[in-house]
């Protein structure tokens, strides 16, 4: 499990310490308040302190939910709400495979290639010797669409599109491969399934006893995969990715030219509206320059 920022410690010793109940009092007690009675002073209730610091902050995370008809507290809705987040910051990297395993699941009976297509035939042969790459295990799928695309997920699943396969050569078609499994390998793909599990309502679905999340709702399945599908890798992680590729080409033999000449194809995409702008301009950018760069790389091997 990776450790917890500065930030999720402080939250979760706040819901600890609020479940808990507030600290004996160590300062002297105000004086009583009198009645009108003269022969007697009944006490001022002590005020009940008042939210606010970091438990503010974890409500605010957590959408500080008000107490409806369950009759619970505001307080304990919001301390459940916080520990909700708390379970999302703090699931496993094994939890958050799991969650990619079954969104990538749900989206295979969408769009998989059948067996028998040349496509998928073409990328069995090239990825033949790389199920077992760098410490991973990977597998690679087709899907039938005329995006050009092409993504990597936390459990080590890539998925090509035939879009993207029809206009690549064999050894640009290896420079995506190393480059996704730069992604996964790099961590950039758990960091983003971590994002999106974080913003998703399915994180409840994280059994409290064992900490390993269960079968998710198809809905939230799908809300994972649109987050997903909606965030972008950020320039340092492309750049990373494209200098694992590089070195992946140079260390299985292949035509590392490769590498600048698929980025260019993608980078000429740009601006049409058919033929094929896919994801692929969209969350993973700068195709131009950073082709441009590879090709410099290359020049001085």
């Amino acid at each position: 499990m990776k450790k917890l920022s500065l930030t999720a410690v402080a939250l979760l010793l706040s819901a600890c310490n609020t479940t808990q109940g507030p600290p004996a009092a160590t300062s002297t007690p105000a004086p009583a308040t009198k009645t009108s009675s003269a022969k007697g002073a009944t006490p001022a209730k002590a005020e009940e302190p008042a939210g606010g610091g970091v438990m503010s902050s974890l409500s605010a995370l957590a959408g500080a939910a008000t107490s409806g008809g369950s009759g619970a507290t505001s307080r304990e809705n919001k301390v459940g709400a916080g520990l909700d987040v708390l379970k999302a910051v703090t699931v496993s990297d094994g939890d958050l495979k799991n969650v990619s395993s079954q969104m990538r699941a749900r989206e295979d009976k969408k769009g998989l290639a059948p067996a028998g297509d040349a496509a998928v035939k073409r990328l069995a042969r090239l990825t033949a010797k790389h199920l077992n790459e760098d410490g991973l295990t990977l597998n690679f799928k087709v899907y039938r669409s005329a995006q050009v695309n092409a993504n990597a997920t936390a459990d080590g699943s890539i998925r090509f599109y035939t879009g993207l396969m029809a206009m690549m050569s064999d050894q640009e078609v290896l420079g995506v491969i190393g480059h996704e499994i730069g992604h996964v390998k790099l961590g950039h793909t758990m960091s983003a399934m971590r994002t999106a599990y974080m913003a998703s309502a399915g994180r409840k679905a994280a059994a409290a006893s064992s900490g390993i999340v269960g079968a998710l709702a198809d809905s939230d399945l799908g809300a994972i995969g649109e987050a997903l599908v909606n965030s972008q890798f950020s320039q340092s992680q492309e750049t990373e990715s494209d200098d694992y590729g590089l070195a992946f080409m140079k260390k299985h033999g292949y035509d590392t030219k490769a590498m600048a000449s698929a980025l260019g194809k993608i980078a000429s995409l740009s601006g049409k509206s058919s033929g094929g702008l896919g994801e692929m301009l969209s969350s993973h950018p700068e195709p131009g320059k950073r082709a441009e760069r590879m090709r410099e790389k290359v020049a001085k091997l």
